[in-house]
């Protein structure tokens, strides 16, 4: 679906946005607006990862940028999962978006920003489709330390199952993921904001220097999740042998001493004793009570 939502009639730039092009209809957009052929390759690969590129003879910008898509699954990991691809042309007179998903900021950028007075370039659409599509990201690392905080609540007062460290795993993906689609990013918000004093750039770059700092913030805290994880469950596995250790050392001598009367032998003088199964119980007792004591002195109980 081909929109326009600027027109040079009402504006010093036309803007073209696309929805869900198919091939022919793509290649029929770049011949029309003399789009670089590499670069309507690149909008046909769904995972592209972010770049900033100027192409053609006419110095034409195209942007591939990556916003966060708006449901996640649970078990979502990889970029095309997580994120929604944009790319975009832009000439000082024109500005095409192409999309595959449904992409909501549009309308806001459209009702909201078009028709200001601080709207008078494509540059300025440029940098409010960054701004906004980077606050997608910031919604999302709220949900994200939700999910931390409730994993770590669950590892420290409940079971370590084995569907926390499932979880864990993906909520550590989710954020690496997002993470270097971000790191990407900063190529195009570098670019963007280039003049010095602008303010609304400005805005842009301290917006992503923020998210930057959460995600490495949600990166570390998972990671440090999955190591506590990992020490939580050798303690425990510590403690479970520590425990079976202790009962097979009270049992060792036990052990002993009935294999030793155990053996069929012609000449064993106890076996004909009257007293020899007391004395051998008692015996048992006393070796028993006495590892009891060690254990107990050595703080070892």
């Amino acid at each position: 679906m081909v929109q326009i939502l600027a027109e040079k009639s009402n504006h010093p730039f036309e803007w073209l946005d696309v929805t869900d092009p198919e091939p022919d209809e793509l290649h029929q957009i770049a011949r029309k607006y003399n789009l670089h052929e590499s670069s309507v390759n690149d909008c046909l690969q769904p995972d592209h990862l972010p770049k900033y590129e100027i192409v053609g003879s006419e110095g034409d910008v195209f942007i591939i940028f990556r916003l966060h898509t708006s449901e996640v699954d649970s078990q979502a990991d990889t970029v095309r999962e997580l994120t929604d691809k944009i790319s975009i042309f832009m000439k000082d007179d024109r500005i095409i978006t192409i999309h595959k998903k449904e992409w909501p900021q549009v309308e806001q950028i459209k009702n909201e920003y078009l028709h200001s007075e601080n709207c008078k370039s494509t540059r300025h659409i440029l940098n409010e489709i960054v701004k906004t599509g980077l606050a997608t990201y910031d919604i999302h690392a709220a949900r994200l330390n939700r999910e931390i905080e409730l994993s770590e609540t669950n590892m420290f007062l409940k079971n370590r199952k084995l569907s926390l460290l499932e979880g864990l795993y993906y909520l550590k993906r989710k954020v690496d993921v997002t993470r270097r689609i971000l790191i990407l990013t900063f190529e195009i918000v570098d670019k963007i904001d280039s003049e010095e004093g602008n303010t609304y750039t400005r805005d842009t770059r301290d917006l992503y220097v923020k998210l930057h700092n959460i995600y490495d913030s949600l990166f570390e805290n998972t990671s440090h999740l999955l190591n506590i994880y990992f020490s939580l469950s050798s303690q425990r596995t510590n403690e479970i042998i520590r425990v079976l250790t202790i009962f097979s050392v009270f049992f060792m001598p036990l052990t002993f001493i009935v294999g030793v009367y155990g053996m069929n032998f012609e000449f064993m003088p106890e076996l004909k004793m009257k007293f020899g199964y007391p004395g051998v119980m008692l015996l048992m007792a006393a070796i028993t009570g006495g590892i009891y004591y060690w254990f107990k002195k050595r703080g070892w109980l």
